[in-house]
C-alpha cells in the first residue's frame, strides 16, 4: 500500500485497464461456463444489500426475512411446502453442508464414525472437497452407457458405514439428471441420507416441464430425497455469490448448529460467519420479476439454441456424445483430440471446455449466448473440420 492517498479517477482507470483482461459474457464467446451475467434489476437490489450481514441475523432482521421467503419459495418450486436451508456462496458450499449435515446426523442416530458417500463418477468435485474436510471415504457408483448412475452398482457400494448416497440433476459436464426416482427408493429403503446436487438443474428443469419437456423427477415429491443444491447465480440470473441449499427436515441444519455466544442468535449452522444478505435480496427480486413464466421463456430459449447448435453440428460431421437433456452439448472432432481440439477454438477466441467423463468438448449455452453468436461458432468449426 502506497502512503498518500490516490484519487478515485486513477484508481478507476488503472482498474478498467485490468479489467480488460477478462473475457466478457456479452461477447458471446464463453462457452464452458455454467455462469452468466446477472440481470440487471438483480445487480441494482444486489448493490442495495450491500451491507447486510445474515451471519448476525438479529440486526439484519428484514433481510433475514427475504432469506426465508426466497427457501421458501425454491423449496415450493421443488415441491417441498416447509422447506429449510440457506443462500449460500455457490455450489460448493451447498454440497459441503449437505454432506456434513448427512455425517453429523448418521453420527448421532446410527453411531457412524467412519463414514462413506457414494457418489457418482459424474459428480462434482465439490465432493472430493467434503469428503476430505469430513473425513470421509468416497466411495463411487459406475456409469451406465448413458452416463448416468448405474443403479445396481449404486446398490452394491452401500455398506454398513454409507452416510449419504449423491445424484445429479444436471451434470456439470453433460447436463444429464440420474434416475433420481430409482435411487430415492434404495435410499430411503435402506434409511440413508440422499442429497441431489440440482445445483444447474433446479433453476432449470421445473420451468422445462412445466412448458411440456419430459424430464424425471428429481425433488422432493420423492420421499427419499433429503436436500436438494440449487444455484440461483447459475440459471436463475442471480449475481455472484448465489447458492442454495434446500433441506426437508430442520433437523438437517440443527445436527450442523455451533453455539455462537457473541451474535443475535445462539447457533449458527452455515459453514460462512459473515454471510452476505445481498445475494439472498438479489434473487428474491429476480425471482419476483421473472416468475414461472418468465423462467419458462428463458429455459425453452436456451433448448432451442442447443437444438440449433446441435443439428448444425451433426450437419457438419461432428460426433455427439449423448442427446442433450438440458442446455449443455458434448462432442468431439472425428480425428482430433478434444484438448487439441479446445486449443484450436481458445485460438480463434472461443472459451469452452473438455470433459473428462468422457473426454469431449463441452459447450453450456447460457443466457448470454445468442443465436447469432453460434452462427459464427458454427461457422469457424466448419473451417475446422
Amino acid at each position: 500500500m502506497q502512503d498518500e492517498p490516490i484519487d478515485k479517477e486513477t484508481i478507476l482507470n488503472e482498474l478498467s485497464e485490468i479489467h480488460k483482461l477478462d473475457y466478457n459474457y456479452a461477447d458471446g464467446r464463453i462457452l464452458g461456463s455454467m455462469c452468466t451475467e446477472a440481470h440487471p434489476f438483480a445487480k441494482e437490489v444486489y448493490c442495495k444489500f450491500l451491507d447486510t450481514n445474515l451471519g448476525d441475523p438479529g440486526l439484519f432482521k428484514g433481510t433475514k426475512h427475504i432469506e426465508g421467503e426466497v427457501i421458501k419459495s425454491i423449496g415450493n418450486l421443488l415441491s417441498l411446502e416447509n422447506p429449510y436451508g440457506n443462500i449460500v456462496t455457490g455450489g460448493t458450499e451447498a454440497n459441503i453442508m449437505a454432506i456434513r449435515a448427512a455425517r453429523n446426523h448418521a453420527r448421532k442416530y446410527k453411531g457412524i464414525v467412519d463414514g462413506e458417500i457414494i457418489i457418482p463418477d459424474s459428480a462434482h468435485f465439490s465432493f472430493k472437497k467434503a469428503a476430505d474436510m469430513l473425513n470421509l471415504k468416497i466411495v463411487e457408483a459406475k456409469l451406465d452407457d448413458d452416463y448416468k448412475i448405474n443403479v445396481e452398482s449404486l446398490r452394491e457400494a452401500i455398506s454398513d458405514k454409507t452416510v449419504a448416497i449423491v445424484a445429479i440433476a444436471g451434470t456439470t459436464e453433460l447436463g444429464l439428471i440420474d434416475p433420481i426416482e430409482e435411487i430415492s427408493k434404495i435410499a430411503h429403503e435402506n434409511n440413508i441420507y440422499f442429497h441431489v446436487d440440482a445445483a444447474f438443474g433446479g433453476f432449470s428443469i421445473p420451468f422445462l416441464k412445466e412448458a411440456g419437456y419430459d424430464l424425471p423427477v428429481f425433488d422432493f415429491s420423492l420421499e427419499g430425497v433429503c436436500s436438494i443444491t440449487v444455484d440461483p447465480h447459475k440459471m436463475g440470473l442471480a449475481p455472484i455469490p448465489a447458492g442454495g441449499i434446500i433441506f426437508r427436515k430442520e433437523e438437517y441444519l440443527q445436527v450442523m448448529a455451533v453455539d455462537s455466544p457473541y451474535l443475535t442468535v445462539k447457533t449458527q449452522s452455515t459453514i460462512v460467519g459473515t454471510r452476505l444478505g445481498a445475494s439472498s435480496a438479489a434473487t428474491y427480486a429476480i425471482m419476483k420479476y421473472f416468475g414461472k413464466k418468465g423462467y419458462s421463456k428463458i429455459a425453452r430459449n436456451l433448448m432451442d439454441n442447443t437444438y440449433f447448435l446441435k443439428e448444425g453440428l451433426e450437419e457438419i460431421g461432428y460426433e455427439l456424445v449423448c442427446e442433450p437433456e438440458l442446455n449443455i452439448l458434448a462432442f468431439n472432432h472425428p480425428k482430433i483430440e478434444a484438448h487439441q481440439f479446445a486449443e484450436k477454438l481458445d485460438n480463434l477466441g472461443w472459451k469452452v471446455s473438455v470433459a473428462k467423463c468422457p473426454v469431449a468438448i463441452r459447450m453450456v449455452l447460457m443466457n448470454h449466448i445468442k443465436k447469432s453468436h453460434l452462427k459464427e461458432l458454427l461457422e469457424d468449426l466448419k473451417k475446422i473440420y
